[in-house]
C-alpha cells in the first residue's frame, strides 16, 4: 500500500475484447497494493476497429500509427500519464508512434519477453493474428534477450487469423475453437517450445495454464500489471 499518488494510466483501446480484459485486470488487481477498492485513475480511447482492420489489410502501418497517435493525443488531454495498447498487432507501428507520442509507452512485447526470460523459458510458441505472427514484433523483442522462437505453420496462421477476426473480437467463443487453439499450441510443444506467447490479447479468453499443453505467457494481463507496477512505481521513463 502506498500513499503516493499513482499515474494516470491512458489505454489505447483497438479491440473491445482485449481492451476491457486489461482494464478489467489493472482495476481488480491494484486492491492489494493500494488498499480496498481502489485502483489508479485510467482513462480509454478507442477509435473503429474497422479502421485499424483497413490499414492493416492494405499494409499501411503508419496508418495504423496515425490512429493509435490520435487515441495519444485524446489520451493526453485526459491527463493521462502513461500510455499501454492491449493489442499485439497493432504494435508494428511502434517505431512510427514513439518519435512522435505525447506521452511515454509500455511495449506489450517487451513486457512478456522479459517475464519470459524471468521465469526461464528459452523457446516461445508465437500465437496471435497471422498480422501479428508473421511480423517482427515478437522476433525482435525476443532476440534481444537472446530467446528464440517457432511459428505456426502458414496454413495455421491463417486459420487463426480468421478465427480470431470472425470470432474472439466478437466475444463468441466456440468449443470447436478452443480445441484448435490447443492442436496448434500441441504443435508448437513438439518443436521444442517451452512456452507460448497468448500474442492476441483475446486469446486468455479461451486459453490459459488450465488447458494449455504449454505454459502460457498471457500478453494482456501481463501488460495490465506493467503498467499497474509502473503506475505505482512513479513517473514512468
Amino acid at each position: 500500500m502506498t500513499d503516493a499518488t499513482p499515474l494516470h494510466i491512458g489505454i489505447v483501446a483497438c479491440s473491445a475484447e482485449g481492451a476491457a480484459l486489461c482494464y478489467r485486470t489493472i482495476c481488480t488487481e491494484a486492491a492489494p497494493l493500494l488498499g480496498a477498492h481502489a485502483h489508479p485513475t485510467v482513462s480509454l480511447h478507442g477509435l473503429s476497429l474497422a479502421d485499424y482492420v483497413e490499414c492493416l489489410d492494405r499494409g499501411d502501418i503508419a496508418g495504423v500509427g496515425e490512429l493509435m497517435l490520435s487515441s495519444a493525443r485524446a489520451l493526453a488531454r485526459a491527463g493521462a500519464q502513461l500510455l499501454i495498447c492491449p493489442d499485439n498487432t497493432i504494435h508494428q507501428a511502434m517505431s512510427y508512434v514513439l518519435p512522435r507520442s505525447p506521452l511515454p509507452w509500455l511495449h506489450i512485447a517487451e513486457v512478456v519477453a522479459q517475464e519470459a526470460a524471468a521465469r526461464g523459458y528459452r523457446r516461445l510458441g508465437l500465437t496471435g493474428t497471422q498480422w501479428l505472427v508473421e511480423s517482427e514484433v515478437y522476433p525482435d523483442k525476443l532476440g534481444a534477450l537472446g530467446l528464440e522462437y517457432r511459428r505456426p505453420d502458414a496454413g495455421q496462421r491463417a486459420r487463426i487469423g480468421r478465427l480470431i477476426m470472425d470470432e474472439l473480437v466478437y466475444g463468441r467463443f466456440e468449443p470447436a475453437t478452443v480445441a484448435y487453439f490447443l492442436e496448434v499450441i500441441a504443435g508448437l510443444q513438439a518443436q521444442g517450445c517451452d512456452a507460448v506467447v497468448l500474442g492476441c490479447t483475446e486469446i486468455p479468453l479461451i486459453v490459459d495454464d488450465a488447458n494449455s499443453p504449454l505454459p502460457t505467457l498471457d500478453s494482456t494481463r501481463l501488460l495490465a500489471r506493467a503498467a499497474l507496477r509502473r503506475a505505482i512505481g512513479g513517473a514512468p521513463a
